[in-house]
Parts: structure tokens; sequence; C-alpha cells
């Protein structure tokens, strides 16, 4: 993991660089439940822990936006900045997809790399991310995102 600072000028070099997997994050019934409150999703497959263990699940299972959520925390370490950078903001997503379930208690981690780099201008960056959230211990991700971020350097 490793935050890459370049001159803005090597910015669109970067596409094709990957990063070595994030740091583990676990998703556990706490977090579940606040996501649900602050989202008012409150369906029992998140927050009833008896009666999502009656589930082919077995148990409760994090929100597939509670995951997505989570990609700033989980990117954090990985990626690439132009020097200078003032700020970056979220764009939005070209695809996202939400193959597996978290269940709760699980740990994920991001696999990060830099899908393309456009150079609005002298100081502006469109960042597409490759992102995969892999579930410790299980083959399928739990979500495949194309994620776009603006970067604005000084």
């Amino acid at each position: 993991m490793a935050v890459v600072v370049v001159p803005k000028d090597q910015m669109v070099d970067q596409k094709g660089t990957k990063f070595e997997p994030s740091e583990w994050i676990t998703i556990g019934q706490d977090r579940i439940n606040t996501f649900a409150d602050c989202t008012e999703d409150h369906q029992f497959i998140h927050i009833d822990e008896e009666k999502a263990a009656q589930t082919p699940f077995g148990g409760t299972i994090a929100h597939g936006l509670l995951t997505l959520s989570m990609l700033p925390k989980l990117v954090e370490d990985c990626g690439v900045y132009p020097e200078n950078l003032m700020m970056g903001v979220n764009y939005g997503f070209d695809k996202v997809r939400f193959l597996a379930p978290v269940r709760a208690g699980k740990r994920v981690r991001a696999h990060v790399e830099i899908l393309d780099v456009d150079r609005k201008d002298e100081n502006r960056f469109l960042v597409k991310q490759g992102i995969s959230i892999e579930i410790e211990g299980e083959e399928t991700p739990a979500l495949v995102a194309e994620w776009i971020n603006m970067f604005f350097a000084g």
C-alpha cells in the first residue's frame, strides 16, 4: 500500500498502476446497525440476527451501499495524486456491481488499479479507479466498481 504523488505532467502516465491491497476493515454488526439508522433501511436481513439466521446467508449481512460507502476509507492509502493536491471530489461511478454479501463480522479490503487519467486542464484530473472489494476467506468479491474522482492541484 502506498500513495503515489507525481508531477502533474506525469499524471496521465499512471494508467495501469496497481496497488497492494488495502488494510483489512471489519464490517461489524454495530456498523451495520448505525448505517441502517442513517439510511432508514432496517430490512431484517441487516439488523435482526435471529431472523437473518434463518436465511440462506445464515446471519445478518451488510447493506451493499454500506460496503460501497467504505471506499474512501478502504482506498485512502492506494492512489495516485498530482503534486500540490488541493482536494479531491467524488465524481461518480461508471459501474458498480454487488457480487457477494458481506456477513456481519467479516473483514474486507480493497484492490485498486488506475484505469484511466483524463487531464481536464492544467490543474484538474479525472481519475478512474477499478476497485474490487475482497471478503476475507471468500473467492467472490463483495463488489466491483469503476470509481471516478476529480483531483484539483495547485
